[in-house]
């Protein structure tokens, strides 16, 4: 069976909801950082009851109502659905499942969802029934941020000799601006041969949503001939901090400063909350580095659903990404610098430009229950 081309959408509801939720497991579920990084695209769905939201999924639109795509914004390690805890055992997942049933069948139509759900949702399984791709991943987060000594003890050797070494070539610095940041990014992708893919203006939105809030702080360390050897943007709410951006100077990565950054992020970062979370990675290089901090390994899920047009589509485009993050990673190897400079390149191909896909034909994003049976 043939089916209908997917000739008109209406345009995502923006939601009503207030600047801020309680209906949120992180800071990147909130409305006011959807707002920051996706303004005018996102939307979300929600389950009620009894007059009250006991469920939400937020989602990033990306594309032309013919090539849509429900998504999260590349300044996003996860976003996913919060679910309301009310139990445990049976009684309570049974529950979930019903909750998170509801959200799938309540999204709009479109020709892919991917989304990474984030570590307190450990449960996917009426998104895998509906025909969605489960894949784990994997964080690292310090969990404990209150005792000093203990975090320093977690650290390997070498970063505490990288610590050191940068306290006596640089001092850290606050909030020099968007563009100073923005400076020290484009020269980190530049290193690769990548273009930046985030414009100032874009940092200087959210990070002025993140000041209004106090949910964050731009780091710099900077020599006595006000050179800046690197930056660090680490946000966070009650829940958790996260390590969202990090930058270097290619001709000085080998004063520690890197590693000086993400140890006094972390310091800041405990006035605010007990968790730490190093937002990634899964290239090898960065995970090393990660790990030496002490973190501990945490899984994550990915959530995918792509029409075939789609999903042809974007193995194509993979493909090229995946040179890019091996020479990416290549370049991280050199034991002259504890600071990797890809993350930021690694959360930016994870996700699909839509108006590269505009000559494919678009189908429409059918659930298995809404599927006619002999399509």
């Amino acid at each position: 069976m043939t089916l209908p081309p997917l000739t008109t959408l209406p345009p995502p509801t923006l939601p009503s909801a207030p600047d801020q939720t309680e209906c949120a497991d992180s800071i990147f579920q909130q409305p006011w950082w959807l707002d920051a990084v996706a303004p005018g695209h996102w939307a979300e769905v929600t389950c009620e009851r009894d007059g009250r939201t006991v469920a939400r999924l937020p989602y990033v639109v990306r594309g032309r109502p013919r090539l849509r795509m429900l998504t999260q914004s590349t300044m996003t390690q996860t976003l996913g659905p919060w679910v309301q805890r009310t139990s445990d055992g049976p009684a309570g997942l049974a529950r979930e499942h019903e909750l998170l049933t509801e959200l799938e069948a309540a999204l709009p139509p479109a020709l892919a969802f991917s989304q990474q759900f984030g570590p307190t949702i450990g449960n996917a399984l009426p998104f895998q029934w509906a025909g969605y791709r489960v894949e784990v991943r994997y964080t690292y987060r310090l969990n404990g941020l209150d005792s000093t000594d203990a975090l320093w003890s977690g650290l390997r050797g070498n970063i505490r000799r990288e610590i050191r070494k940068a306290r006596k070539r640089v001092e850290v610095v606050e909030d020099l601006g968007a563009d100073r940041f923005h400076d020290v990014l484009s020269k980190t992708y530049a290193r690769q041969g990548l273009a930046t893919p985030r414009s100032v203006a874009e940092l200087e939105r959210l990070e002025e949503a993140c000041a209004r809030h106090d949910a964050g702080v731009m780091l710099f360390a900077r020599d006595d001939a006000h050179r800046l050897h690197a930056a660090v943007w680490v946000v966070w709410d009650e829940q958790a901090a996260y390590y969202l951006l990090a930058g270097a100077e290619p001709g000085l990565r080998t004063s520690g400063a890197s590693s000086l950054l993400v140890w006094e992020a972390i310091m800041r970062s405990r006035e605010h909350t007990d968790v730490f979370d190093f937002h990634g990675s899964m290239l090898q290089p960065i995970e090393r580095f990660f790990r030496s901090f002490g973190a501990r390994q945490t899984p994550y899920l990915s959530v995918t659903r792509m029409s075939p047009a789609f999903r042809a589509a974007l193995g194509a485009r993979s493909m090229v990404h995946e040179l890019a993050a091996r020479r990416s990673a290549a370049a991280t190897t050199a034991p002259t610098s504890g600071a990797p400079p890809t993350p930021p390149v690694e959360a930016d191909t994870r996700w699909p430009d839509i108006a590269e896909l505009a000559t494919i034909p678009a189908r429409r994003f059918v659930r298995r229950s809404q599927r006619p049976p002999d399509a």
